[in-house]
């Protein structure tokens, strides 16, 4: 089995407050995005200034109802203890979420692709989408090759997130004229990694939210 899913209604509590391995502390808020248009129900999330267009990216097995949900981002304000605060704060995304139902999740499972077996994983072990450009996003399976320009040093990609102060951080919503298709996109906690994704299901098992973790707030401090 799989590592067990931190308690994520911590992260999204805004004022919930942590201090990390070294001398940091973090305070939680919350930052709302746009409407994800899922337009075939399938959920894909990965880096997408080096997966979207490619079709390298596959959907996770759990699927929702075709319609428009919200994204938000959990985001951690880092200082220093008993300091003033900094003129430009130091922001880290910790998580995403995409919100099907307004309903808090009994129960949680790593999402994954066709193919892959939570079963066999170790108790440290998770599966996840690798990072390499310091983003990550959710889109609709459907949506990929709406975005084929995504991949490289310019595009509307690299527009979203070309901005000053803490608003470079995202989420960022980006649509295709053509086909309206979007994705909501966010820098991804410290950084490049592989970052995992969970699924929240409701007591009748319908999926209430996917959230991706970004490994900003310590395990300890939302068990």
């Amino acid at each position: 089995m799989p590592m067990p899913a931190p308690d994520f209604s911590w992260h999204f509590t805004p004022g919930n407050r942590f201090q990390d391995m070294g001398s940091l502390v973090g305070t939680m808020s919350v930052v709302k995005g746009g409407e994800l248009w899922l337009p075939t129900g399938r959920v894909v999330a990965c880096d997408p200034f080096v997966s979207l267009g490619t079709g390298e990216s596959e959907p996770f097995t759990a699927e929702v109802a075709p319609g428009r949900y919200p994204v938000e981002c959990a985001v951690a304000t880092l200082a220093e203890p008993d300091e003033p605060p900094a003129d430009e704060p130091h922001l880290r995304i910790a998580a995403a979420r995409l919100l099907i139902r307004d309903t808090e999740p009994a129960t949680w499972e790593i999402a994954h692709q066709a193919g892959q077996d939570p079963a066999e994983l170790a108790d440290d072990e998770f599966f996840a989408y690798g990072v390499d450009a310091g983003t990550g996003c959710f889109y609709d399976a459907a949506c990929d090759e709406s975005f084929p320009d995504c991949v490289g040093d310019e595009g509307p990609l690299w527009d979203a997130f070309d901005a000053g102060g803490g608003a470079y951080l995202g989420p960022h919503t980006v649509t295709a004229p053509d086909t309206g298709h979007n994705l909501i996109a966010f820098m991804s906690g410290w950084g490049d990694g592989a970052y995992p994704t969970w699924v929240g299901r409701d007591a009748s098992g319908e999926v209430v939210c996917f959230v991706t973790d970004f490994f900003v707030v310590p395990s300890e401090a939302a068990a």
